[in-house]
């Protein structure tokens, strides 16, 4: 069977003329057509309405209008799935998740120095990203402006059986209720982990929060999610990091986080700097087996919106292992990806719309 890859229609956004033909150059050699180009967010309004592109790939600072408020208008104008293209440092970075707050789907981060040849070694990254992008669901991805709709959590398997024990246990003096979450996302994942946070049940829970994102943002989104709310402590992780109930690591860019032990209620994780064989770093599946092989506790094991199938095993591990499982349904997710490879693995019990993710691991409470 032949099959045939998607060629999104593209816009690229960037204030630098190097950089606009760099980037047409890449998207030319991977089959995506670019329709038009613009140098700033003010030109690209024109663009965008007169060529009405499948994807806009969106520089951050640039004069006349910045792109953020650019992906503002585009959403308010002629709603379009934009992908920002953000440099790695710090400042970057948080602009970056008001881009994404604003409705832009995801970012391709373009290293300092010497960007242009980064930015050509990563073209098939490029590609692939701009192929997932242009398929995204805006609504979802907007739905910090707007007044989610609630759905009701549809069971799809038994439920299992919580605390129960797999593999290799570590040592634990007594039982201890507090709920280990383990959240693993991807594409559209920002905003859905912060409103998942924001809701969970403050102190009955530790949590490990694995989103696919490069190490310059990380810890800023590890501080967001902090400021998100106030019923965790939320940190990113470090090698020998430890937590206990009502704590929370986001997995470092760039390396796995696997949890390496477990004793009088509190977690320890350790780094590997090893790809271990992986496509993404960090890697969802790490982190979710080896909490099932190390968690004596409840455990509680969570796939949001994302491309790809990272999770997928870790998430039957953890259902191996005794505990439940949930994933975001297709209707909430701004990716249908990773949560769909974890339903059709059939390690899931129940899926539920983003809005009730936090109440069932509250039930489970």
């Amino acid at each position: 069977m032949v099959v045939v890859m998607r060629k999104p229609r593209t816009v690229v956004v960037d204030d630098s003329r190097f950089m606009r033909g760099l980037i047409t150059d890449l998207l030319d050699e991977g089959g995506i057509p670019v329709v038009g180009e613009a140098k700033d967010g003010r030109e690209a309004l024109s663009v965008i309405a007169d060529e009405q592109p499948d994807v806009v790939t969106m520089d951050l600072e640039m004069p006349t209008m910045n792109g953020i408020e650019a992906v503002e208008r585009i959403m308010d104008e002629n709603p379009t799935p934009v992908l920002m293209l953000s440099a790695y440092t710090d400042d970057d970075a948080e602009v970056t998740f008001e881009a994404l707050e604003k409705g832009a789907v995801d970012f391709f981060a373009k290293p300092g120095g010497e960007v242009s040849m980064e930015v050509s070694r990563l073209g098939d990254q490029l590609i692939e990203t701009i192929r997932t992008v242009a398929d995204a669901d805006l609504a979802q991805a907007n739905r910090a402006d707007q007044s989610a709709a609630t759905a009701t959590a549809t069971p799809t398997a038994a439920s299992a059986t919580e605390g129960s024990t797999a593999g290799s246990q570590p040592d634990t003096d007594a039982f201890d209720d507090t709920r280990t979450v383990v959240i693993g996302s991807s594409t559209g994942g920002p905003n859905a982990v912060e409103q998942v946070m924001s809701e969970l049940p403050g102190g009955d829970c530790r949590v490990l929060v694995v989103q696919h994102m490069p190490e310059a943002f990380t810890s800023r989104f590890a501080d967001r999610l902090d400021g998100a709310t106030t019923e965790y402590d939320v940190r990113e992780a470090s090698d020998g990091a430890r937590i206990g109930a009502g704590e929370a690591l986001v997995a470092r860019g760039g390396t796995h986080m696997e949890i390496t032990g477990y004793r009088n209620g509190r977690i320890r994780v350790g780094l590997i700097d090893d790809d271990l064989g992986h496509s993404v770093m960090p890697a969802v599946n790490v982190t979710m087996e080896s909490a099932a092989e190390t968690i004596t506790d409840p455990l509680t094991g969570v796939i949001l919106t994302g491309m790809g199938a990272d999770g997928a095993e870790g998430i039957c591990a953890i259902q191996e292992a005794g505990g439940p499982t949930i994933a975001q349904n297709e209707e909430s997710c701004v990716i249908y990806g990773m949560p769909k490879r974890a339903v059709e693995a059939g390690c899931i019990d129940t899926v539920c719309h983003l809005d009730d993710v936090a109440a069932t691991i509250r039930e489970l409470v």
